[in-house]
């Protein structure tokens, strides 16, 4: 996730600026630690690799509400039966939402509740 953070914030980068990004936010992660979990994270999807320069550049093959999304519905799955009702809930009810965050909300819940209709 510190990788992928690194990249949804700065675009795309070679293994050496990843390295040096992660080493501001106190990651003293080693430059092949790095492009190790870069390839794994390329593997499962989520990077992306251009090799046309010397020095390959990374960037996400993911946006991190898509991951999310993924995410939560893979707990959804184990956890609540592939409801998600559970964790929206659980979600609201363990931290302050600010005022833009209910109106979100409302609009959501008004959007599906028209769409049932």
């Amino acid at each position: 996730m510190h990788v992928l953070k690194v990249l949804w914030d700065e675009d795309a980068g070679t293994v050496r600026e990843i390295r040096d990004l992660l080493r501001k936010r106190r990651r003293r992660w080693a430059y092949t630690t790095v492009q190790t979990l870069l390839n794994r994270l390329r593997e499962k999807g989520y990077v992306a690799r251009d090799e046309s320069g010397m020095a390959h550049v990374f960037r996400a093959a993911v946006t991190r509400d898509r991951l999310i999304g993924w995410r939560l519905k893979e707990l959804a799955d184990q956890v609540c039966e592939g409801a998600s009702t559970p964790l929206v809930l659980n979600l609201v009810q363990s931290q302050p939402l600010s005022d833009d965050d209910i109106a979100k909300l409302r609009r959501l819940l008004d959007q599906a509740e028209a769409s049932d209709s």
